[in-house]
């Protein structure tokens, strides 16, 4: 059942680094639910990983820093009450998570003026708020 794990077409994680653990999942279950190991928790030794490419490996750990510890991720779900729709949304997440930390970085934002037409639109909205609140001042007949 175990297959590699597709984060991107130049990012394949061979089965053999996955590690599931299976325990007892909360939540609704019926009679199985006291019986079933259905929780499945995921993980993956990104820092020790040799399929990760070095180019890649620094952004990775630094963009998932939070979420590591000792430089394994791990992904739990218990969504389910099976435990192969489980392993399915686990494995799931772990190559969301891994296909983002490995993007590359967006491109700078460059500076630009706001349009003439933007800015008189922005003060002709202020001269109009400023005269409704102008027109709720002012002395009111007995």
């Amino acid at each position: 059942m175990a297959e590699d794990l597709v984060v991107t077409r130049a990012l394949v994680i061979p089965a053999g680094e996955l590690h599931e653990r299976f325990s007892r999942s909360s939540g609704p279950g019926g009679q199985g639910v006291n019986t079933a190991d259905s929780r499945v928790e995921l993980s993956f030794d990104v820092a020790a990983s040799p399929s990760i490419p070095e180019h890649l490996r620094d952004r990775v750990l630094a963009r998932l820093r939070t979420r590591l510890v000792d430089g394994v991720l791990v992904v739990a779900a218990s969504e389910h009450r099976a435990q192969l729709a489980n392993r399915a949304a686990a494995r799931d997440r772990l190559a969301r998570l891994l296909r983002d930390a490995a993007a590359p970085p967006p491109k700078a934002r460059r500076a630009t003026k706001p349009t003439r037409g933007s800015q008189e639109r922005r003060i002709s909205a202020k001269k109009r708020r400023a005269s409704t609140k102008a027109n709720r001042r002012g002395p009111f007949p007995d």
